[in-house]
């Protein structure tokens, strides 16, 4: 299928954030959506994974995890994610409209032996030096991901996603350090194909062995602000010219450096679209206040900044 200059897809409003969905996702730090792909879809994302697949895995990865970064360019199936009518509306109902995909990656899980392989749990929060370096408590969100699942993991032992629900909030847990056992509250992430995770960057979880006959494949899509360094190398720009101007914002697209601290509208495609279409949704904080710029402050030189 060609990449599309497409606008925004119309059902995308039938899926905002609920406020129920909103008390989930700041109580357990995590919100799952079932259905949020249907069967085409799934395909043809299946179909890009298992090219990538059989292109990237070496001998030594043979039954173990691949995690290929980088990926948004393979294929347009994986830039339709981006803004995916059932997802995004979600993400901008979370984290506002100055946006965009700072990370990608997919993960390829065949039938792993836990005990043959000496495989150990991974309990973290994601962001890896923020977590080091940002002094609050709990640390701000900053970024959340979404894992979208193309196989079936409706019941545990299948490299299930472990999550500690309400961990988020938390800049430490108590972690076995034997790598088999588990935080107390641990969970594993049980859902069907199809099934979205919409997940806060700093609630802890690992990833868990596949023990089952199924191959795990998980695309992820890392959101956060547009003034937030990207994760990986975001091979996207050559894509620009093919996208609309939302999808060009949403893969980092922007006039220029000040622009993600500072947008004009030209920058936040997004912010113009929901201004017309969900007023709500275009207001100035995700938070519902305004505190970066003072009303008497004005854009001219000498505009009162020192």
């Amino acid at each position: 299928m060609a990449w599309q200059k497409r606008p925004m897809h119309p059902d995308c409003l039938q899926h905002l954030l609920t406020d129920n969905e909103r008390e989930l996702f700041n109580t357990q730090g995590f919100l799952v959506v079932e259905n949020a792909l249907n069967a085409v879809m799934c395909e043809r994302v299946i179909a890009v994974m298992d090219r990538v697949d059989a292109r990237e895995r070496t001998e030594a990865l043979t039954g173990k995890l691949l995690s290929v970064p980088n990926v948004l360019g393979e294929d347009p199936a994986l830039v339709d994610l981006v803004d995916w009518p059932t997802t995004f509306p979600k993400v901008w109902g979370i984290l506002g409209w100055n946006i965009y995909s700072y990370h990608s990656h997919l993960d390829v899980t065949p039938n792993e032996s836990a005990q043959a392989q000496d495989w150990r749990v991974a309990w973290h929060q994601d962001s890896m030096r923020v977590n080091d370096e940002i002094e609050s408590d709990p640390r701000p969100r900053l970024s959340l991901k979404i894992g979208f699942y193309l196989t079936d993991v409706s019941v545990s032992g299948r490299g299930n996603t472990l999550i500690v629900p309400g961990s988020h909030l938390q800049n430490a847990i108590d972690c076995p350090q034997d790598g088999r056992s588990n935080p107390p509250g641990a969970e594993p992430l049980c859902v069907p194909a199809g099934s979205a995770l919409l997940l806060d960057r700093r609630t802890w979880h690992s990833r868990s062995a596949n023990e089952s006959d199924l191959t795990r494949k998980v695309m992820w899509l890392g959101y956060s602000y547009r003034w937030l360094r990207p994760k990986d190398e975001m091979t996207v720009a050559h894509l620009y010219p093919q996208l609309s101007p939302i999808r060009r914002q949403l893969l980092g697209d922007g006039l220029n450096a000040n622009g993600t601290y500072d947008p004009k509208p030209e920058d936040v495609p997004l912010r113009t679209w929901l201004e017309e279409h969900h007023p709500p949704s275009a207001n100035p904080s995700p938070h519902g206040h305004a505190a970066s710029r003072p009303p008497a402050m004005g854009r001219g030189k000498n505009s009162g900044r020192m």
